[in-house]
């Protein structure tokens, strides 16, 4: 009985270490230097300005939009699974 309890263990132990690791798994962020290579990359997404050091993304229409030395243009989706946050400043 004792054998049984032990392989159930086991075979638990097993399917949690799978889950963990499923939930680790993102989306990679793919950076561009160019709007329109990010449109190509994702055409049925939107594009954003991703700012790394401050570690938000700008939507089209924003006053920093596509604006400084630390970023790049990426799919929102993207921005969003890397766990990049929307700029609080609102659009011009």
């Amino acid at each position: 009985m004792s054998r049984n309890f032990g392989w159930g263990l086991v075979i638990a132990a097993a399917m949690m270490l799978d889950a963990g690791t499923a939930e680790l798994s993102a989306t990679p962020l793919t950076p561009f230097r160019y709007e329109a290579q990010a449109q190509r990359h994702c055409p049925g997404d939107q594009v954003v300005w991703l700012d790394f050091r401050k570690g938000v993304y700008y939507r089209k229409g924003q006053r920093l939009y596509g604006q400084g030395f630390d970023g790049s243009f990426v799919c929102l989706t993207e921005a969003r699974d890397s766990l990049y946050r929307r700029s609080p400043l609102g659009l011009r």
